[in-house]
């Protein structure tokens, strides 16, 4: 089988036949011969040299080819040898000397089958034969096959070589799937104990988890977090600081609660030192923190608000701490607060107060009464007798000055502009303007105790404002004093007092309790300064003279303004009276300062012993009018007058005094 395909030439014009796919079962190089190929040529692979295996060849049978599938061959095409070959394992056999099938021998003298002579050997071996470099030719009656003997060997070294590298390549492969098999044997079996061991940590994960859950608030109770002692050793006054501190009273809370309970507990021994260095090194802290913002309220031209609520305010939770902790502390720190806005609000009222009583005010003297000469001659008189007179001004009608209670401009007016004011005012704008101020700083500053020392009584937070605004109170009661003591400016008097029934209303809506003495003294500042000056209306209405004899009654009504005696006089006598017009007047202001008044006030009173002795003025003034016709007329003109003049009023006292006069008009009208 080392032969290449002995082939005749007389089926091809060339003498030769050259099929496309060799017959010879032996492999070329490269080639993929199957194991059933390999075993049925009787090759053996343990021999250094290519040769034939002669034991293989005793066998009667002739190699067998491969089985042909049923469906046909797996090769693109089948070629059959010529039918003019001889079969070459005949030929091989005859070359060999061996007998045939039926075991006749072949000599090797005669001529092979198909005219194939036969070798000879010359008396040399097989294998000796084969290692010979030429090979002797044999001669066909059709065509010669020179075949070299050297190259077949080679082709053999190669085709074995190519075999031992296939079992090379076979031996990894298998190595690598034995290693294979054998780790996936160990992967397999690390998954088991990853499995087991996932199954024991989620156990473990849920006893921890019950167990956290039993021990978790036991064990936090008496623990501290290292962030905690930071903030209060370190840290700045902020509201990680506020936390720290309610941790840690949180915790003291706690220690304090077991050791009621006789729990000895480690950790509670070594916790509760800490807490107690904790607690006296924030004390320590909190008291420098307000202290400092206390310095800082003394400095000049500070705004107490903006320190107020930037610090007291927004950290109000220090002072709580530090009252809990050392009440005795507390209370100092909160009497030098005390201390301090009492110094503050004091110096700033003063400069207010020195600021309003600087302000221009009109004078209300013994002349501004209803029963006083009249204002003409009065100021003749002074610019007679004075290089300047007076600010003119009515000091009996009211005019604009009832808009101090209508404005719903509820600020006062700063003390830079009050400095500033060239203008002339009435007394009831700067009472106004620093009762204003006192009523916004009062509710300011209560607000701000309130809250900032809201671990004490209703009584000690009304006690601390109350000393702030002492020197404050004290400085009103002055101010007003000093207005309304050497003023006949009734009307003024009676704007103040609704001024302060507002700031009173006000002070109730912002349930601010601390100003009521403040207020009710006002009032007994006010209201007695009230009916004094009613009562020097009602005096100066007892002294007007009564008109001589013989000037008729021309004589009382020179206070028309109208001038003296004779005919022009008497045709002028059935006039009002300019005191009617006057009365007419300050009553239309009473009333409306009064159309909210209660029947506990005394103007009702007062205004009833003002009316009567108006009443008994008119009365014997109507004497000297003439006959009783006259005097109807004159006293129905002037009741008339005055009815007129408070016909726009409105209020339950201005209802009784115009259904009074009414009357009284109505009777006179009669007669």
């Amino acid at each position: 089988m080392w032969l290449d395909r002995l082939t005749t030439g007389s089926g091809t014009p060339s003498g030769s036949i050259t099929p496309s796919r060799p017959y010879s079962p032996s492999p070329r190089k490269n080639s993929h011969l199957g194991p059933l190929q390999r075993s049925g040529l009787g090759l053996s692979t343990n021999r250094s040299n290519s040769s034939l295996d002669l034991s293989a060849n005793t066998s009667s049978s002739s190699l067998a080819l491969p089985p042909r599938p049923t469906n046909g061959s797996t090769l693109r095409f089948e070629q059959k040898p010529p039918p003019d070959v001889a079969d070459p394992v005949k030929v091989l056999r005859g070359i060999l000397g061996q007998t045939g099938d039926k075991g006749d021998a072949v000599p090797s003298s005669k001529a092979g089958p198909s005219g194939i002579s036969t070798i000879d050997f010359g008396g040399l071996s097989l294998q000796e034969f084969v290692d010979q470099e030429t090979l002797p030719q044999i001669r066909a009656t059709d065509h010669t096959i020179d075949i070299s003997a050297k190259q077949n060997r080679q082709k053999y070294k190669d085709f074995h070589a190519s075999i031992a590298e296939c079992d090379e390549v076979l031996k990894t492969v298998e190595t690598y799937l034995t290693n294979f098999k054998a780790e996936l044997g160990q992967v397999s079996a690390e998954i088991e104990n990853l499995q087991a061991r996932s199954i024991q940590l989620n156990a473990k994960l849920d006893n921890r988890r019950n167990v956290e859950r039993l021990l978790g608030p036991a064990v936090e109770d008496v623990s501290l977090s290292p962030y905690t002692v930071r903030a209060i050793a370190e840290g700045p006054i902020d509201e990680t600081f506020l936390k720290a501190l309610n941790e840690i009273e949180a915790r003291s809370a706690i220690v304090a609660a077991k050791e009621k309970k006789s729990e000895q507990v480690k950790a509670l021994q070594d916790l509760k030192p800490i807490l107690d260095d904790l607690k006296a090194k924030a004390i320590e802290r909190i008291r420098d923190y307000i202290v400092g913002q206390i310095k800082a309220l003394r400095s000049p031209n500070i705004n107490a608000q903006v320190i107020q609520q930037q610090t007291f305010l927004r950290y109000k939770d220090l002072y709580a701490f530090l009252s809990r902790a050392h009440p005795t502390l507390a209370e100092e720190i909160a009497q030098a607060y005390v201390n301090t806005m009492r110094w503050y609000y004091s110096s700033n009222f003063t400069r207010y107060q020195q600021a309003l009583t600087s302000l221009q005010l009109h004078t209300f003297d013994q002349y501004d009464l209803l029963g006083s000469e009249p204002a003409p001659a009065r100021r003749a008189v002074l610019s007679a007798s004075s290089k300047g007179g007076h600010a003119q001004h009515d000091a009996f009608g009211l005019g604009r000055r009832e808009d101090v209670l209508k404005s719903k401009n509820d600020t006062a007016l700063p003390a830079y502009l009050v400095e500033d004011s060239k203008s002339t005012h009435y007394l009831e704008t700067p009472f106004r303007n620093f009762n204003q101020a006192l009523t916004d700083n009062v509710s300011a500053e209560y607000s701000v105790v309130t809250e900032l020392f809201s671990t004490s009584t209703f009584q000690q937070l009304s006690r601390r404002v109350s000393e702030i605004f002492e020197p404050t109170f004290t400085m009103g009661h002055n101010l007003t004093k000093q207005l309304v003591e050497d003023t006949n400016d009734c009307l003024g008097i009676l704007l103040c007092v609704r001024l302060n029934q507002h700031f009173a209303f006000e002070l109730q809506r912002r349930k601010i309790p601390v100003a009521d003495s403040y207020i009710n003294y006002t009032n007994i500042l006010l209201w007695p300064r009230f009916q004094k000056v009613m009562d020097l209306h009602l005096e100066s209405l007892k002294r007007v003279s009564l008109p001589s004899t013989r000037g008729g009654a021309s004589a009382a009504f020179s206070l028309v303004g109208g001038g003296g005696g004779g005919s022009d006089a008497s045709k002028s006598s059935l006039a009002p009276h300019a005191i009617t017009q006057r009365f007419g007047q300050f009553l239309h202001g009473i009333l409306t300062l009064s159309a909210e008044a209660g029947d506990d006030e005394p103007v009702a009173n007062s205004l009833g012993r003002l009316r009567s002795e108006y009443e008994t003025l008119m009365g014997r003034l109507a004497k000297g009018a003439g006959d009783t016709n006259k005097r109807s007329r004159y006293l129905y003109n002037n009741y008339s007058l005055v009815l007129t003049i408070i016909s726009d009023t409105k209020g339950k006292l201005a209802d009784e005094q115009k259904e009074h006069y009414g009357g009284l008009v109505r009777d006179m009208k009669g007669r």
